[in-house]
């Protein structure tokens, strides 16, 4: 079960929005209408980069370096000239359709007649009104905040969401109260709900902990947002109600107890962003011998990598099927890969501009420059590149990547984590002399564009392409040297490489002059085959 909601006609949830702000929390009604004109530049220009550069139908042609788009019904569709991997496009952006101006972008969708318009038209709208709220209430919330520069801290920094993402603060069937109670940039305490369930009604995968059992029952952690809107539906009550009292991170249903110990990724069956974040049987059946594979892979390489292993996950069956609507994964914290002195911090953190405005995180680093990104370019290559050769692809985007500084901001080591949306060759891994484990058919493939595509477009695509926007500042000879400074980063570990037919093959398609990359904007539109969509944007690799 999952809540899909639309909203009505483009502009109410601005309205709605407000409307529930007054009644619930007066104070934060002048924030949230004061943040809604950049709310709404934001995600315009979000939307006008996949309108430049993904293969969004009813399109002629582009001259997307200039920002101009000729419609096939010969309309002309003019705005800002911005490179693919810009982070911002200004703060009172527009886009012209034959010369009319629109600045709300579900309005805009609506007027190009894109398929799935009103659907897209609604979640674009409410991203402006939920991202306008998230900007309005950050560091604002009612619960006690984490210590300044902790994990959770830095997590619970990262207001706008996705960089390149138009739906970045998409969250249908979530209300402003719900948001404010549980989402990470309000700084909320959470407190999980415990779902007991007869252990004979239960997949269970690894050693689920004491502390969670009672006699025969699992007590299955549950997002409260999850026993209110979801498992009510299914019969199922919670046993003890906030049981768990825990921080959300980035992702939302991934939340770490306050009290220390394992994070544990909950189900929250709506779409955020693009996807139902429930938690498939498979990705529960899948996550020790993925969990295993990673670490044992992780100790082959030279140090640079950890892996956040997935202690234990379980599911309740539910009308006789597992049921991804209740199901749980408990996960080691990337804090303990980080040593005394030592700090990690996801690299979405590192891109974020504080509230009152100034230079993103990574900028205030004491080496922060291109040596710093060349640094960091080594251990991601390394890690990326040597698990491909292995024929594993991570998909190492800003979210489940971490980076652990030394006292001076310096990386040292990366941590990954969230293990369910890599990609395994069985080939790859044969031809490594590995038995490939037992998993999921969704997470397997010998396809190397397929391969390419998930970390390339990932690591390419979203990590260092915002990193060198946030570093570069708009500055194209400042970005051209850090671009520099990450393709020689790859170059150093092709070589150190054994020169073997995949290795060569994943050169060529790396240093091609176009990547793939995940596109988002054609994903929300209807008509087109589940599951992931690409676009082929510029390289800056080839560029260099």
């Amino acid at each position: 079960m999952s809540i899909d909601l639309e909203d009505p006609p483009q502009g109410r949830a601005e309205a709605e929005f407000a409307a529930e702000l007054a009644r619930i929390r007066p104070g934060l009604a002048a924030a949230y209408a004061e943040a809604l004109p950049g709310a709404r530049s934001t995600v315009l220009g979000l939307l006008w980069r996949g309108l430049l550069y993904e293969p969004v139908p009813g399109v002629a042609g582009r001259e997307s370096a200039l920002g101009r788009i000729r419609l096939s019904d010969g309309r002309l569709l003019t705005g800002p000239r911005r490179s693919p991997y810009d982070l911002e496009v200004g703060e009172d952006a527009a886009v012209l359709l034959d010369g009319r101006v629109y600045r709300r972008p579900g309005e805009l969708v609506a007027a190009l007649g894109l398929p799935g318009a009103a659907r897209f038209g609604a979640d674009l709208e409410r991203s402006v009104a939920s991202l306008a709220l998230a900007r309005a209430g950050a560091g604002m919330g009612s619960g006690t905040g984490p210590d300044e520069r902790s994990l959770e801290w830095f997590e619970q920094s990262v207001v706008d969401g996705h960089p390149y993402h138009p739906c970045c603060r998409n969250r249908p069937g979530v209300s402003v109260a719900e948001q404010l109670a549980y989402m990470p940039e309000h700084r909320p305490v959470v407190d999980l709900d415990l779902i007991a369930v007869p252990v004979s009604r239960c997949v269970v995968v690894g050693a689920w902990p004491v502390w969670l059992r009672d006699i025969d029952r699992l007590l299955l952690p549950a997002h409260p947002w999850q026993s209110r809107h979801v498992l009510r539906e299914l019969g199922l009550r919670p046993l003890v109600a906030g049981g768990i009292p825990a921080r959300p991170l980035i992702c939302v249903r991934t939340l770490a107890p306050v009290g220390g110990g394992p994070h544990v990724k909950t189900a929250f069956s709506t779409r955020m962003t693009s996807n139902v974040r429930d938690i498939s049987p498979g990705s529960v059946r899948d996550s020790a011998p993925l969990s295993a594979m990673l670490v044992d892979l992780a100790r082959r390489l030279d140090g640079g990598l950890r892996i956040t292993r997935n202690l234990a996950a379980a599911c309740a069956v539910v009308n006789g099927e597992p049921s991804a609507d209740l199901a749980v994964l408990l996960r080691e914290s990337p804090s303990e890969y980080a040593g005394a002195g030592e700090t990690v911090i996801p690299v979405a953190a590192l891109i974020v501009r504080p509230p009152n405005g100034g230079p993103p995180l990574i900028g205030g680093l004491p080496t922060a420059g291109p040596g710093w990104l060349a640094e960091f370019a080594r251990l991601a290559w390394g890690a990326g590149l040597r698990l491909l050769a292995y024929g594993v692809t991570l998909e190492a985007h800003g979210q489940n990547l971490l980076v652990v500084l030394d006292r001076r901001g310096r990386p040292l080591r990366l941590v990954y984590r969230d293990l369910a949306d890599i990609r395994v060759s069985p080939a790859r891994l044969r031809r490594n002399g590995l038995t490939p484990p037992p998993l999921s058919p969704r997470l397997i493939t010998d396809d190397p564009d397929e391969l390419h595509a998930k970390l390339f477009g990932s690591l390419v695509g979203t990590t260092f392409s915002s990193l060198v926007s946030a570093l570069g500042q708009g500055d194209r000879e400042v970005e051209a040297r850090l671009w520099a400074a990450v393709a020689a980063a790859a170059v150093q570990v092709f070589d150190d490489l054994p020169a073997t037919g995949d290795t060569r093959a994943d050169r060529a398609a790396l240093f091609g002059t176009e990547l793939p990359v995940k596109a988002h904007t054609v994903m929300q539109l209807d008509g087109g085959p589940a599951g992931d969509r690409w676009a082929r944007f510029p390289n800056p690799l080839a560029q260099t």
